[in-house]
């Protein structure tokens, strides 16, 4: 990982923290220069960067904050905490993203999450939101991920639907009678908020399910501590997919997670609810050559899986 990578969007610490800590505002900004320590990209082999933030060597800097013991200098404490605190982030974004994980290898996959993590630090109390930008990171800098960028843009955003599934809000589903009571004209139905509807060039979600199978039968075969960490991201190579456009709704049900294909009518329909067109404008959009009949039978699939409820603004 190259050390030029610094985490952005953090208030520039102080260069010396107050001597004693007398103030809520001393604390304040020992708090800022620790955070600014944690947070620095790893240098190579997963180390501490030996150069801060204004060029000083890091040593220096955390001695005036950290005191050695008998067997830590300052720096090797420091280094601690942050491999610690990156470590952390790593593992989590490797358990929300394996297919990603499996597409790239180790090493490319943790300068990914490295360079993507000091761009978008965590803001959010709940690390669930830690690969929200992901895809929007991906495509912005495709360098991370050359030269299967857009496969794994496209695996991304599958990854991200399937964390909104799992635990999204859910609204109440819209009963047969709340629709009969309404003219079809005005009626406009709403997608449940845990509910993505993706339009891929790539079967993602058979690639991604063939990592899983594999990773877990390593997983299975071995009990060890650092098979745990690494060895999800090794072995057998899976075939890269071929491209085909498929459509997916990536939904949750009883509680269980689900990825189910459409058609590329339904795809639309579906698409013209959640962007708020009436009824008939959304069936429309499904196109001419889609027979009624077909139309009632994934109306009677949406609402038997929930996935219909009142108009509203999504989450």
């Amino acid at each position: 990982m190259k050390s030029t990578i610094q985490a952005t969007g953090l208030k520039p610490p102080v260069r010396h923290p107050p001597r004693r800590q007398r103030s809520t505002e001393d604390l304040r900004v020992l708090q800022r220069l620790m955070t600014h320590a944690l947070v620095r990209p790893l240098a190579p082999g997963y180390r501490l960067q030996k150069t801060w933030i204004d060029g000083r060597a890091t040593a220096e800097v955390a001695q005036e904050f950290l005191k050695p013991n008998d067997r830590l200098t300052s720096f090797e404490r420091l280094e601690i905490y942050n491999r610690m605190y990156w470590f952390r982030l790593m593992g989590v974004v490797t358990a929300d993203c394996p297919g990603l994980a499996g597409l790239l290898g180790e090493r490319k996959f943790d300068r990914l999450v490295q360079a993507y993590l000091a761009k978008y630090p965590s803001r959010s109390f709940t690390l669930r939101n830690l690969c929200s930008r992901l895809p929007r990171f991906i495509k912005a800098e495709p360098r991370w991920t050359a030269p299967h960028s857009e496969l794994a843009h496209e695996i991304s955003r599958f990854e991200w639907a399937q964390t909104v599934a799992f635990d999204e809000e859910r609204r109440p589903p819209v009963e047969p009678e709340e629709i009969a009571r309404v003219s079809p004209g005005r009626l406009r139905l709403g997608i449940q908020p845990y509910l993505s509807l993706l339009e891929l060039e790539y079967p993602v979600d058979e690639y991604v399910t063939a990592i899983k199978r594999r990773d877990a039968l390593r997983t299975e075969a071995s009990n060890a501590a650092e098979e745990a960490r690494h060895g999800a991201r090794k072995g057998r190579k899976i075939a890269l997919p071929g491209r085909q456009r498929i459509f997916l709704a990536v939904h949750r049900l009883d509680c269980r997670l689900y990825y189910k294909r459409l058609e590329r009518p339904a795809f639309r329909i579906l698409k013209a609810l959640a962007a708020g067109r009436t009824l008939p404008r959304a069936v429309t959009a499904g196109g001419r050559s889609v027979k009624p009949e077909r139309v009632r039978q994934w109306f009677e699939t949406w609402m038997k899986l929930g996935w219909l409820c009142k108009r509203g603004e999504r989450a």
